[in-house]
């Protein structure tokens, strides 16, 4: 493992989560860590968190949906800890419920955050990144980037474009023959406190469809992803299996997710009565760490794939899909 003690690492969404995982992992290195988040009592455990693994941190509440929130944060971390090195775009936020019932103003804050967030930390990074030519931006997304999952319809959006605009600016900083980097990660589902504190509609309190991971597997992808700054990172067979099943079988994909991608998100549980932190913090006292309700099921390890040996690996599916699909379809024929 790398030894990066003089690095400075901004990550956002660093209170709970897979965020405060990473922010720990850094921490273990004698990274200097500035953390962004709302949520003051989880921002304090994080730096706790931080310093106690070995690191030096800096705790800076932050709206990243705020463009000049996040450029004053930017500009307080670098005057106390110096050139940022390493910038993560983790912060998302997200609302359980069918489309029909999401209103303008929650769609809006979803897309503001989970989207516009990584868009205004990019920017703040890249500002000072170009300067000194040199820096790695990570930007965290999910397998829901490559296909949408009913009931987060929002949140679906936001990781979409997130990957869209990544790899935009990538195209970018190669052309102007750059050495700042830019790597995106596919998370799978993840045991993390949003789906206590996320804004729901449903019945039960939601919960993350199945295989659920542990957040420090996402820890250890965006730790790779800082280290190495591959093109893109797939984490767990999940996310591997939702990347061929939309390239190859994006229809039948389709109906699995109506079906099972529906029921797998009602936990059982009556639903809690609160309106979540869409808006708001969900509990300035209360700090919810880094795991959620789910450790009893949460996988401690996933395989890890660069994008290219995924795209080599799905490619080489294509040709037994289309014969299994040309003998399907005879067969019905026939009959």
């Amino acid at each position: 493992m790398p030894q990066d003690r003089s690095r400075h690492i901004v990550i956002t969404g660093a209170s709970a989560g897979a965020g405060r995982a990473a922010a720990i992992a850094f921490g273990k290195r004698g990274c200097r860590v500035t953390l962004l988040a709302r949520g003051r009592a989880g921002l304090s455990g994080a730096r706790g968190d931080v310093e106690k693994a070995g690191g030096v941190a800096l705790s800076i509440p932050t709206d990243v949906a705020d463009a000049e929130a996040i450029e004053a944060a930017a500009e307080q971390a670098e005057r106390e800890f110096g050139p940022i090195d390493v910038w993560i775009n983790n912060a998302m936020a997200t609302i359980f419920s069918p489309f029909s019932e999401v209103t303008v103003d929650e769609f809006r804050r979803v897309t503001e955050v989970t989207y516009l967030g990584q868009v205004y930390g990019t920017m703040s990074a890249l500002k000072r990144m170009r300067q000194m030519n040199r820096g790695t931006i990570v930007n965290v997304g999910s397998a829901l980037a490559y296909h949408g999952l009913p009931l987060q319809a929002a949140y679906c959006g936001a990781k979409f474009a997130v990957r869209g605009f990544t790899e935009s600016i990538r195209s970018e900083l190669i052309r102007e023959r750059s050495r700042v980097r830019m790597s995106f990660v596919v998370l799978p589902a993840l045991d993390t406190p949003q789906f206590d504190w996320a804004r729901n509609r449903l019945s039960d309190q939601p919960r993350p469809v199945a295989p659920v991971h542990e957040p420090e597997v996402a820890a250890a992808a965006i730790l790779r992803a800082a280290d190495f700054a591959p093109r893109e990172l797939v984490v767990g067979a999940s996310s591997f299996e939702v990347m061929a099943g939309s390239a190859v079988a994006p229809g039948y994909l389709d109906r699995k997710l109506a079906d099972l991608g529906w029921s797998g998100q009602f936990s059982g549980e009556p639903a809690m009565d609160h309106e979540g932190n869409l808006f708001e913090a969900a509990d300035e006292e209360k700090d919810y760490g880094t795991r959620g309700r789910f450790g009893d099921e949460a996988r401690p390890s996933a395989h890890i794939l660069a994008a290219g040996t995924a795209r080599r690996l799905i490619a080489a599916t294509v040709p037994a899909a289309l014969a299994f699909a040309v003998t399907a379809l005879l067969r019905r024929r026939s009959h």
